[in-house]
């Protein structure tokens, strides 16, 4: 086979393949909320190194700040913390408050698991 049609056929074979969604979590937050800090102080040093951080990364969101450019929300958030899965930008799914270490994990398994199915498998960069 030619050296061009190797290429064509990889063209073709990245065209046909659907691309993989871009997931991230945002944390709409406000100072004095305590339920932020204790989220603070029990999950976020481990978040980052999680199967779920590596997936979906955190955004940190003030809750009376104009959300990022290319964000949309099903709906305005009212409680902190608030935490919404984001998929390519649009809101997939949220938490609303803090439901404990013990909760949240699971929680958050459950949004990843309905947005994509297929994110405790990452793609190689």
């Amino acid at each position: 086979m030619s050296l061009s049609m190797c290429l064509l056929l990889a063209l073709l074979l990245m065209t046909a393949l659907p691309a993989r969604a871009e997931l991230s979590l945002m944390m709409v937050e406000q100072p004095g909320c305590s339920h932020c800090a204790a989220w603070d102080a029990q999950i976020a040093p481990a978040y980052p190194l999680t199967p779920e951080g590596r997936a979906a990364p955190l955004i940190r969101q003030q809750l009376r700040a104009p959300l990022p450019q290319g964000v949309t929300l099903d709906r305005p958030a009212v409680f902190t913390p608030t935490f919404i899965l984001l998929r390519d930008g649009s809101e997939a799914a949220r938490i609303e408050g803090h439901p404990g270490e013990d909760f949240f994990w699971g929680l958050l398994g459950g949004m990843l698991d309905r947005s994509d199915p297929d994110w405790r498998n990452p793609t190689p960069d």
